[in-house]
């Protein structure tokens, strides 16, 4: 099915008429809720290499506001203002600074244009097939917790331009739900842990590869209007420079990627520790290295599970589904993680191991999240720790196995 533009008749107006036209019915998209983009182009003013300048509505802590995204030759600058700060820029730029503006919802576009002798010309056109009305919101967005049109993900390879708009880049749809799904996992831990109220959040992501994830930690917890302080380390010497370049080009102040090995890293602050797909005892390591700097959230996503698998002894019961490797490389999997998460409780951490992503999507989709405990529940933790460890000496005493990575970094 196509949809058609069907102009309605319309008189001349002035000037102030037009803006005055335009900004109402910017105002109706906004109370209604159905503003998909404000587009300003055919900049005239003073700014070397500004091309355009598009605005879009969000949700930001429960307050709706206005998102501009300034684009420019080689960079993107993004800035967003509550409403009235956002409607009155925009009523200063139309016919100063640019001379075109569209205004786009699911039923209709409308366009405000001034010719060279600054006459303006209102023009409505209705939507006879009107398209799927979107969510303004940046804090849920059909499960999205970002948004596409952020600059840096075009340096990332994740979305290219159609039509002078960035799209997702279709082989990347897999990548952009996993991004948004941990981002999602992410939210609900802040909420829980201490850093709900810190003005500033320090995270290090282990294993930053081509910095997904690790720009999208620093756009969202910006959105949240807390300082970032973002930090990817990653042993290829390229992926550092790729995303270094590209967070230098957008201007993204805390956010850095360092070459190095979580084995021997060592960060001034840690408050979020994250390690995905971090292979074998890395993910021990990474873990030791949140419980040592005092992290309040914990995320790995294990990977090659292979240190536990040569020490297992398979209990006489279990001999007759153990014998089948592929069983007894999911045996000990579980037996691993299950470890992993024995030792976090017992170091005074709220543990969940859950698939936080669909299988399809990866299978490497297991999630051991920890979030450190406070208050009431941190008290209660020293009388529970005996038996944790009594727990964990069981599992261990039951599969004849000799150590645990984990375990053993922090009995050192």
């Amino acid at each position: 099915m196509f949809t058609h533009l069907i102009p309605e008749a319309q008189a001349p107006v002035s000037q102030a008429d037009a803006c005055q036209r335009f900004l109402r019915l910017l105002e109706t998209a906004l109370a209604a809720g159905t503003l998909h983009k404000v587009l300003l182009s055919k900049y005239t003013g003073a700014e070397e290499k500004l091309e355009r300048l598009s605005v879009r509505a969000v949700d930001l802590r429960g307050e709706r506001a206005l998102s501009f995204l300034w684009r420019y030759q080689t960079k993107d600058i993004t800035k967003n203002l509550s409403l009235a700060q956002g409607l009155a820029l925009i009523a200063q730029l139309l016919g100063t600074q640019f001379q075109n503006a569209h205004l786009h919802t699911p039923s209709e576009e409308v366009q405000l244009a001034f010719s060279r002798k600054g006459k303006p010309s209102l023009r409505v056109s209705r939507l006879d097939t009107p398209a799927p009305a979107t969510s303004a919101g940046h804090d849920k967005e059909k499960q999205r917790y970002l948004s596409l049109v952020k600059p840096f993900w075009m340096d990332l390879g994740l979305t290219h331009e159609v039509k002078g708009e960035p799209a997702l880049v279709p082989a990347m749809s897999r990548k952009w739900k996993q991004i948004n799904k941990f981002i999602e996992v992410f939210a609900a831990a802040m909420k829980a842990s201490s850093l709900s109220a810190s003005p500033d959040v320090y995270v290090n992501d282990f294993g930053s590869g081509k910095g997904y994830l690790t720009f999208a930690m620093h756009d969202w917890i910006g959105e949240q209007g807390k300082q970032a302080q973002v930090t990817g380390v990653e042993l290829r010497d390229d992926m550092v420079k790729l995303c270094s370049t590209a967070a230098a080009k957008h201007g993204l102040s805390g956010l850095r990627f360092d070459q190095g090995d979580v084995r021997s890293y060592t960060p001034a602050r840690l408050d979020v520790m994250i390690a995905l797909h971090a292979c074998d005892i890395a993910t021990d390591y990474a873990i030791h290295l949140g419980l040592r700097a005092g992290a309040q959230i914990i995320m790995c996503s294990p990977c090659c599970h292979k240190q536990i698998r040569p020490q297992m002894q398979m209990p006489a019961a279990l001999r007759p589904m153990l014998q089948h490797g592929i069983h007894l490389g999911q045996e000990a999997e579980m037996v691993t993680d299950s470890l992993r998460a024995l030792l976090l409780e017992a170091e005074g951490y709220e543990t969940q191991v859950f698939e936080f992503i669909a299988l399809e999507h990866t299978s490497k989709n297991k999630m051991i999240l920890a979030v450190k405990k406070s208050g009431a529940a941190l008290a209660a933790h020293a009388a529970q720790k005996p038996q944790l460890l009594a727990q964990i000496a069981e599992i261990k005493r039951f599969y004849g196995l000799r150590e645990h990575c984990l375990e053993t970094l922090l009995a050192a």
